[in-house]
This record gives C-alpha cells, structure tokens and sequence, in this order.
C-alpha cells in the first residue's frame, strides 16, 4: 500500500495486522482520487474510521489543508502513527484515538468544520446515514461538504432529505456513495 499521488507519491503505508482493518485498495484509492482531484485542494478533512490514514493521507498530498483522523483500534492508531511520520505530514494531522461517538463531540466543542468527510466503517455497522445526519446536526459541516461514503455492495446509506447521494461506484464487493447538502437545504 502507497501514496498514489502528490508530493509525498511513492511512500509505502503499513496496515496492522489481522482482519479488523479493511484498507482501501490502491487502485480503488486511486479512482476515487480522479474524481475527487478537485475538491481536495485546501479542503479540511474528517476521516472516521481512519484504519490505516491513507485515505486522508492521500488527500494531504493531493493539497489538502488538514486531517483529523478517528480511530479506536489500537493497532490502526500505531499504524496510522507510523503513516503520519513516513508521508512527513505531522504538521496537518491530528489523530484522535477514540470512537466517532466521542470524537464529534470534542471536534464540536472545538469549533471545527470539515469540507470533506471520508466515512469507512466496519461492514457490519450499517448506520452511516444515522452518522452523517449527526455531522450535519453537529454543525461539523462546511456548507459546500463532501461525503464520501465506503460501504458493502447494495448497502447504501440511508440518507433523510436533507442529503443528496449524487454518484455512486462499484469495486468488486464495495461501494463508495458520494453525498451532498441538497439544494435549497440549510
């Protein structure tokens, strides 16, 4: 696993061992990428459930301004850690190792707001629409955000009407849904 594109291109990632992290592949990352290249560029990044970092990872070296990645495997954490210091990207990221629960809750209370959202969680946990109505709740939002929404084929997010799923693509058993504020939306 690498850094597909930008100045950090070509470093090595590591992902902890076993099956409880499920690291995006590098060519799933990289078409995700072509179609995100222009929303990156100075966007402020939220990626729950982080596993390995290398999705925020990727967009830092792609030009965003900043990460806050969320994870509460130990073994993710160490990883994404390690990740953190190999792309040399200390000082755009924040690692907050705890669950998303508690995560938002100090990210309110510190004010911040995200452009871009990556949500990944274990295939199990099926509330990611339940999860992006929290963000949005929360005023963790900017007004012109991104979802980018990873999930088990034909388990799409169920999103209430204030979401737009605007795109959707298929990688062998995955799915990423993108999603933003429908128009007219406040």
């Amino acid at each position: 696993m690498r850094i597909i594109g930008g100045q950090a291109r070509g470093r090595m990632l590591v992902a902890p061992p076993g099956a409880n992290t499920r690291p995006t592949q590098d060519y799933v990352r990289e078409s995700l990428f072509n179609i995100l290249r222009w929303d990156v560029e100075d966007a402020r990044i939220l990626d729950l459930f982080a596993g390995t970092g290398a999705l925020s990872l990727e967009a830092l070296s792609r030009g965003a301004q900043f990460a806050v990645m969320v994870d509460t495997d130990r073994a993710a954490c160490d990883a994404i850690r390690k990740n953190i210091e190999t792309a040399k990207m200390q000082d755009k990221c924040r690692l907050l190792s705890r669950d998303y629960h508690a995560a938002m809750q100090q990210l309110v209370q510190e004010g911040c707001v995200f452009d871009m959202v990556f949500l990944d969680p274990p295939y199990k946990m099926e509330n990611t629409g339940e999860m992006c109505a929290a963000l949005y709740e929360k005023g963790l939002l900017s007004t012109s955000f991104l979802l980018v929404i990873e999930h088990r084929r034909g388990h799409a997010p169920l999103l209430d009407a204030r979401f737009d799923a605007f795109d959707q693509r298929r990688y062998g058993d995955t799915e990423i849904t993108f999603v933003r504020r429908r128009e007219g939306t406040r």
